[in-house]
């Protein structure tokens, strides 16, 4: 996983999105991180006279959270040309105690936006979250090597079989060949009648002749 750098990419309709952080992952592949959180809700909150005003506080700061949850989730990064991220954005929330006061007010903050294809991060978790993607990825990676590995295994092993078959049938052919060969041979210089012989008896029968029969085919006929 590389350093973190600050990119900008063309949205659909011609606007401008530009992520806080574009985190690089293997395989060319990369992660959103947003930090864009307003926290003015929250800091009023903290800073509320009596417990009324600090609820009320606290409650629009967990609306807050899902206006811009909702917002990231429409910006669909993941679908941009000239990046490939995976298929979810970390927001990122840069004050623990804000992060922890949302989900206070918004228990089911967290599985919302992640069904939104956004993630919720916080100082203490966006590490482990960041080395936990790219841990999960390079398993994933590995995963695709081991099946690309076993699809050519089993090509090449039809590609061995396929050779072994012709392989066979050349042998049988061979076979064929010699048997062809052994009769055509004994009809030419072995057994009673052979051309080898008749052919002999006509050069003694006085035919005339320039060539003569090579030895080893006279040898045969003995």
């Amino acid at each position: 996983m590389s350093s973190p750098r600050q990119q900008s990419f063309a949205g659909e309709d011609g606007s401008r999105l530009q992520p806080d952080v574009v985190v690089s992952l293997p395989e060319q592949k990369c992660l959103i991180v947003d930090a864009k959180l307003s926290l003015k809700d929250y800091e009023q909150a903290m800073s509320a006279t009596d417990e009324l005003s600090r609820q009320a506080a606290l409650k629009a700061h967990a609306n807050s959270m899902k206006a811009h949850i909702r917002g990231l989730s429409g910006k669909n990064y993941a679908g941009l040309p000239g990046i490939s991220t995976v298929d979810f954005v970390i927001m990122f929330v840069p004050v623990e105690p804000a992060f922890s006061a949302a989900f206070e007010v918004q228990p089911s903050l967290f599985t919302d936006a992640l069904s939104q294809g956004v993630v919720i991060a916080s100082p203490s978790t966006l590490l482990a979250l960041l080395r936990t993607v790219e841990h999960v990825w390079r398993i994933e990676n590995q995963n695709a090597n081991t099946r690309q590995i076993a699809e050519l295994g089993g090509k090449l092993y039809d590609q061995f079989v396929l050779f072994a078959e012709s392989f066979q049938e050349v042998g049988e052919r061979i076979s064929r060949s010699q048997d062809a060969f052994e009769k055509a041979t004994a009809r030419l210089s072995s057994g009673r009648g052979n051309l080898v012989r008749r052919a002999e008896q006509l050069r003694t029968l006085g035919v005339s002749a320039s060539k003569q029969m090579p030895p080893a085919l006279q040898d045969l006929d003995d």
